[in-house]
């Protein structure tokens, strides 16, 4: 068996010390974590650690043994990815326990060169293998926030407003894929039926390029429209986009078009049976002043 475990529990103090002194010298960030709760992960890490060494599985980090050792330092590193360590200064975590070790380990075997070089080998071993399961996790951690920040950035992208009593619009900006098309399908259906609308526009005017597939999402939105009772109109139809439509051979079939959202809203008020009516220069002189009378 080794003695690891053993030195270790011997030796915990000066460990700990020796441990927290190497991190601080050479990779932690003071403006990103507090001392105290640098020394309580060490201290922690440390304890887990000699308790998993002195089961029967001493370097299978992998082992149920093992379990309470790998728990305890994804959330260390699920942390300091949260806090914006990089990836190296959380591997190090574990790496700089090494020295302090090895110090130990030295002094405690004398000249037994053939256990020192034994033990050493094994504890290399498994502080490489958690070394190697903090960048697994935080490649991890990283890759759901990434993916977090992007469906947050969707839904930012994919406002509906509220135009008019009875129609909504939404106003779409840059590149229309797959999974934004979800995204605008879902917050404009549940738009609808939040507001009672009958109509709604789907501006594209922010929309760079128009091929088959951008046509296709947009003709679904339209359809999964219909389907809960609101018409769509579709505006921002530049002429190179028209063109381009029409030199895809793409079938839009009874979508009604406009040029721009401003000629989508007037054909919508006709559909829900309003208008806007332009007030001459008199009339808006005697509102004016009724509205001032009335205020006196």
């Amino acid at each position: 068996m080794s003695r690891i475990p053993q030195i270790v529990r011997k030796h915990e103090s000066e460990i700990l010390s020796q441990w927290i002194s190497e991190m601080s010298a050479s990779t932690r960030r003071s403006d990103l974590m507090r001392d105290e709760d640098l020394r309580s992960q060490a201290r922690t890490f440390l304890a887990l650690v000699t308790t998993a060494m002195q089961s029967g599985n001493f370097s299978d980090v992998r082992h149920a043994d093992w379990a309470p050792v790998r728990e305890q330092l994804a959330e260390i590193t699920r942390t300091r990815v949260q806090q914006g360590f990089p990836p190296s200064e959380v591997a190090m975590f574990v790496f700089s326990l090494k020295k302090p070790i090895y110090a130990r380990l030295t002094s405690e075997f004398g000249s037994d060169s053939n256990g020192l070089a034994e033990d050493i080998w094994t504890l290399n071993e498994v502080l490489d293998r958690l070394g190697l399961l903090t960048t697994e996790t935080y490649q991890k951690t990283r890759e759901e926030l990434i993916a977090r920040q992007q469906d947050e950035m969707l839904e930012l992208s994919t406002p509906v407003v509220k135009l008019w009593d009875r129609i909504v619009a939404v106003p779409l900006i840059g590149t229309l894929d797959s999974q934004r098309t979800q995204v605008v399908m879902e917050a404009l259906l549940q738009q609808i039926v939040q507001t009672g609308s009958e109509v709604a526009i789907i501006d594209i005017t922010g929309v760079p390029t128009v091929d088959t597939l951008v046509a296709q999402h947009l003709l679904k939105t339209v359809t999964a429209a219909r389907l809960m009772g609101a018409d769509c109109i579709i505006s921002g139809i530049r002429p190179q986009t028209a063109q381009t439509i029409v030199h895809l051979g793409v079938d839009l079939g009874e979508v009604v078009t406009k040029a721009t959202l401003a000629d989508a809203f007037r054909l919508a008020l006709v559909r829900i049976g309003s208008r806007v009516v332009k007030m001459s220069r008199e009339r808006d002189g005697q509102a004016s002043a009724a509205a001032t009378q009335n205020r006196e």
